[in-house]
């Protein structure tokens, strides 16, 4: 199972939020953003929407195995617009390394950098309880 749950503030720049000198960049990066999006034919939300004149990248699923296209399309995003943030909450368990945690890539001016979750991790006991099949005498 690959879950992950996700946001991003599309930005060109990282400078203060009441600069609008970019406005045709920001608008080019987020059409380039959406055909982007249609290329990935994903059947779970994907998806970038202005809201209240800022846009933003939404992004969810839960399919049966891991798909790297949607890691890899988080940090492209902060490619196309450097000054973009966000998070990306991902739980995977057929990663050896995170099998039994969410883990959460973060975004900040573009730049992805990956961090424990350590609200929901370990995902057993603290999400689930462990299976009472594996459990020894002993535990």
């Amino acid at each position: 199972m690959f879950e992950y749950h996700g946001w991003i503030k599309v930005l060109i720049t990282a400078a203060a939020e009441d600069d609008d000198s970019e406005p045709a960049r920001t608008m080019a990066a987020v059409e380039d953003i959406g055909r982007r999006i249609q290329e990935i034919h994903n059947p779970y939300l994907l998806d970038v929407r202005w809201m209240n004149g800022e846009a933003f990248v939404h992004l969810a699923g839960a399919p049966n195995h891991r798909n790297p296209e949607i890691l890899r399309f988080f940090a492209e995003v902060g490619e196309r617009a450097p000054g973009s943030y966000g998070l990306l909450h991902v739980r995977d368990d057929e990663d050896p390394e995170w099998w039994n945690g969410v883990r959460v890539l973060r975004m900040a001016r573009g730049q992805v950098t990956e961090h424990p979750e350590p609200l929901l991790s370990p995902c057993i006991p603290v999400l689930e309880d462990p299976d009472p099949l594996t459990l020894t005498s002993e535990e």
